[in-house]
């Protein structure tokens, strides 16, 4: 999960997706911004026109007699109401007004604006929101769910939605008021002002849900190469013998597509050359030695004789003890899935025949994808090594995500510090007294290298030596791959 995490498909995708985020936030809050503007606009204007009627409802009511008002209230009722519920009342009615917000407070700010200033006599003027249910009518103690509907239910209320009414109580002498309520026009009739609306939402997450798909199915595709050329990097490390990458993506993955492509030709014609090379030289280098032993067969003198066929044995194993040092990487093996434990476990047995000198960890391990003879001819010098100059020799092994490293420690000697680099060069011995040419370290590091792996080497306290194998764990689809 973390490995996917990381990869250069999930992290483009997160970040523009964060980017998609980010920019769909940002034009929400500017819209909304904009949206506000205009909706504070709209709302008072809409309560500036409001208020003009009702200014015009009172010019009106005030021109009457005083005796014919009631007359043309009741007329007006029994014809089915105007757009406003209007009553002449002795006093000032009670109202519980809603909790104010932004919208509420722009439009009763407007319409007492506006009234004030087409009203200046009029000595009192209040403005207020009020529920349906809490609405009081002609006197505090009726309250409008008493009322017939045919004379303001048909005005002020809308069952499905229940609406704030917008009051109006304006004093036109003492004991007179003038009470005006009626509903705000569409689209401010039920006052909602919410951030965002639910098809708003909608919208968002249908199109970030779009955009999404959309990028990920992109990405993936311009990818899919890229993928393609990182797998073929690994196996190539195994095997060197892989098909060429189809090219195609983008120009610049096509180039470099096309570049490892050469690059994988030119190693394997390079590999290729050597081989002759080495045989050419192997059996040039043979034959000499061969004809050397023939006339050292014609010597009389057995002494002679005998210092020709030693001097001409060290020679043969120093041809193919080089000839080996260089060709021990280009062994024609498969790569097949290696039991670790089964293969320390028979190293260890041919060497202890009569003692347990080499001593394995019981745990269990992962299978490796890897040339079992090349690292069996690994682990077989080091643990070698460690019984010829340690006596005796423990091996542990540690797992990681990449790695399966095998540790080899030794009671030996050690090396001096200043010659641990040193002993990976051919021919290179610490120790004359015991045979060997100074080529195995080299080589199992050249065959680690070979596998994607390394060897470390360094000195144990107080005395010892520990030799430490990396080899990597490869995946499922690389072991895969490279198996086909």
């Amino acid at each position: 999960m973390k490995a996917k995490a990381q990869s250069l498909l999930s992290r483009t995708f997160i970040l523009t997706l964060l980017a998609i985020l980010l920019a769909q936030g940002i034009a929400s809050l500017i819209w909304y911004s904009q949206s506000r503007q205009k909706d504070t606009q709209g709302a008072q204007a809409t309560a500036e026109s409001m208020a003009a009627t009702i200014a015009s409802s009172v010019y009106f009511f005030q021109s009457l007699p005083v005796d014919y008002r009631h007359i043309i209230l009741d007329q007006i009722r029994n014809m089915g109401g105007t757009r406003f519920f209007v009553s002449f009342n002795r006093t000032h009615l009670t109202i519980e007004p809603i909790r104010p917000d932004r919208r509420t407070t722009v439009i009763v700010d407007a319409v007492r604006r506006v009234l004030q200033t087409q009203l200046p006599a009029l000595p009192k003027t209040e403005v207020a929101f009020s529920s349906p249910e809490r609405l009081r009518v002609f006197k505090n103690d009726i309250f409008l769910n008493e009322l017939p509907r045919s004379w303001a239910h048909e005005t002020l209320t809308l069952p499905a939605v229940k609406p704030p009414i917008l009051v109006v109580q304006i004093q036109l002498a003492p004991d007179e008021w003038l009470y005006i309520a009626g509903l705000m026009p569409a689209p401010y009739v039920t006052l909602d002002n919410p951030l965002i609306s639910e098809e708003q939402v909608l919208f968002l997450i249908v199109s970030t849900l779009i955009l999404s798909l959309t990028l990920y199915l992109l990405l993936r595709r311009q990818v899919r190469p890229l993928k393609r050329l990182s797998e073929a990097a690994n196996e190539m490390s195994l095997d060197i013998h892989q098909p060429p990458l189809a090219e195609e993506g983008a120009t610049e993955l096509v180039t470099a597509t096309r570049a490892f492509n050469r690059m994988q030709q030119r190693i394997r014609l390079y590999i290729h050359d050597r081989e002759r090379l080495f045989s050419a030289i192997s059996h040039d280098l043979k034959t000499p030695i061969t004809r050397l032993r023939l006339r050292a067969e014609l010597l009389d003198d057995p002494k002679t004789q005998g210092h020709f066929h030693r001097n001409l044995d060290e020679l043969e194993m120093m041809v193919n003890g080089a000839l080996q040092a260089v060709k021990e990487t280009d062994i024609h093996e498969n790569i097949t899935l290696i039991d670790i434990r089964l293969l320390l476990s028979d190293i260890a047995e041919s060497y202890n025949q009569q003692t347990d000198v080499v001593t394995i960890s019981p745990e269990e391990h992962p299978h490796i994808a890897g040339r079992p003879l090349a690292i069996k001819r690994v682990l077989t010098n080091l643990i070698g090594n460690g019984v010829k100059y340690g006596g005796t020799v423990d091996v542990r092994t540690r797992l990681s995500e990449q790695w399966l490293t095998i540790i080899i420690s030794d009671q030996g000697p050690g090396i001096p510090e200043k010659q641990l680099d040193a002993v990976f060069e051919p021919y290179v011995r610490l120790d004359h007294t015991k045979p060997g040419h100074g080529l195995g370290l080299g080589i199992c590091r050249n065959v680690l290298h070979a596998h994607g792996g390394d060897l470390i080497l360094y000195n144990l306290s107080p005395r010892g030596l520990c030799a430490e194998v990396y080899i990597p764990r490869w995946t499922d689809e690389n072991v895969t791959g490279v198996l086909h």
